[in-house]
């Protein structure tokens, strides 16, 4: 018992990823996971460097196609997790079959030349965005897009600092952790890029502002009016990891305090755009259109890294500047994958089924809420929902032990999602799953929960 004391008192100071440390994990390892598959876990665990979220692994994959990924013993998970990269599912034919196409022809564009797929791919992006923001920089990766919007609003602005939200993830490197705030990529750095102001972010559970958004508007004008030297608000339109979804009157206000202060709207939503939400942009929801759009993750199809920025024509005036000089940057793998994805999303109506999905998921999801004391709240748009797990529902003391021993309870019985902030199942599938699949998952789910005798 002391051990679980010491267990639980450990977790609750780490606020990002699946945890991995609770008893749940040494019974997974035990009892679940066949002896090549221990081998080549143990393999991996001497090869890779380890790190925090990353290690150690749960499973060995072997394959992954439509909603699921399959382990080396056979074993299929329909994957709630996907790395955000799974718009279209893995594996989808017509992307498949663009890329094999691309692969016999143009593979790589060397930098100070142009090809024709990535100039198809940027003008059909740049379609898709308000009729302001029309211009792009392409880049390998989220955290790169942040670095070169980072660098563009200092440029356009002439001022080098940020505001930002505690809690919030813009990417793992150095300047991307900085202006983030999630400790677990801060510890062991030292002096991270200055000119980084945090702010508590608007939450609707938990929180210094829980059910008062003014507040934290109030909060963002105070500190917008008292430093000139602030030229970027950087946030993620809806924060993905735990699911919180400020409001219309919250992102209206914030837009209009960026535009009466001078500083410019920066939206990180490398993991929820396109279709995620409902809509191709989760920004569309509230009114509001930003000065610099980052984008990533599913931008690739799951299967090409690919991230880019959109930004408005009035600030392409810095052609004297390397804003993103990346080796990769038209890359023309890369550039077809995105205009497949975005073209499959038209195709085949995602946003519409994401819209109809959303209200299974909502019905089947408060349900859940109404039947189990565990879940303290439940919130979530389109195919983006998180869980949030309390042992009491007043205190709202967090339910750690408890969400990894639905995890691994979920797991065993073929559903894969992550954990976060050490106690919200945050589900995301593929926006091309079936209503079958989407039952199948509520009801792994339930019987979890059902096994854990969390019934109110």
């Amino acid at each position: 018992m002391d051990h679980i004391h010491h267990v639980k008192h450990k977790l609750e100071a780490i606020v990002e990823g699946d945890i991995n440390l609770t008893p749940a994990r040494g019974e997974w390892l035990q009892e679940e996971v066949n002896n090549q598959t221990k081998l080549l876990l143990e393999k991996d665990a001497r090869f890779f460097l380890h790190q925090s979220m990353s290690t150690p692994c749960l499973d060995v994959l072997t394959n992954c196609e439509g909603s699921y990924i399959e382990s080396i013993s056979g074993k299929r998970y329909l994957d709630f997790h996907g790395n955000n990269v799974h718009q279209l599912g893995f594996s989808h034919p017509k992307l498949i079959h663009r890329l094999t196409e691309q692969l016999q022809n143009l593979t790589f564009s060397t930098r100070r030349y142009t090809n024709e797929t990535a100039i198809a791919f940027a003008e059909k992006l740049t379609s898709l965005t308000t009729k302001d923001l029309n211009r792009v920089l392409l880049t390998p990766n989220g955290s790169s897009a942040i670095s070169i919007a980072l660098k563009l609003a200092r440029a356009v602005t002439g001022k080098h600092k940020v505001v930002s939200f505690w809690d919030s993830f813009h990417g793992a490197n150095l300047d991307a952790i900085s202006v983030g705030g999630e400790s677990v990529f801060q510890e062991h750095m030292g002096p991270l890029m200055p000119g980084v102001e945090r702010i508590p972010p608007p939450i609707i559970y938990r929180g210094i502002f829980e059910g008062n958004e003014e507040k934290a508007l109030e909060y963002l004008e105070y500190v917008l009016s008292k430093d000139d030297e602030i030229g970027a608000f950087l946030a993620e339109t809806i924060r993905n990891t735990d699911v919180q979804m400020p409001s219309e009157t919250f992102w209206k206000g914030a837009r209009e305090l960026c535009s009466k202060h001078g500083v410019l709207l920066i939206l990180d939503e490398i993991p929820i755009a396109f279709g995620r939400t409902g809509k191709m942009f989760a920004f569309e929801h509230f009114g509001i259109e930003p000065d610099i759009l980052c984008l990533g993750k599913g931008l690739g199809g799951g299967i090409i890294p690919q991230a880019a920025i959109v930004t408005r024509d009035a600030y392409n005036k810095f052609g004297h500047v390397s804003l993103g000089h990346y080796t990769h940057e038209k890359s023309p793998l890369g550039a077809a994958a995105g205009l497949a994805l975005l073209e499959i999303i038209e195709e085949e109506n995602l946003l519409g089924k994401v819209k109809e999905d959303q209200e299974f998921m909502r019905k089947a999801l408060y349900k859940m809420h109404r039947k189990y004391s565990l879940i303290g709240d439940v919130r979530g748009v389109g195919l983006l929902w998180g869980i949030e797990l309390v042992t009491n529902r007043t205190t709202k003391e967090k339910a750690i032990l408890e969400a990894e021993e639905i995890m691994y309870e979920c797991l065993k019985q073929g559903l894969s999602f992550k954990v976060s902030k050490g106690n919200v199942l945050q589900l995301s599938p593929p926006l091309t799953i079936s209503r079958t699949e989407l039952e199948s998952a509520m009801e792994i789910l339930n019987a979890a929960f059902l096994k854990t005798n969390a019934i109110a």
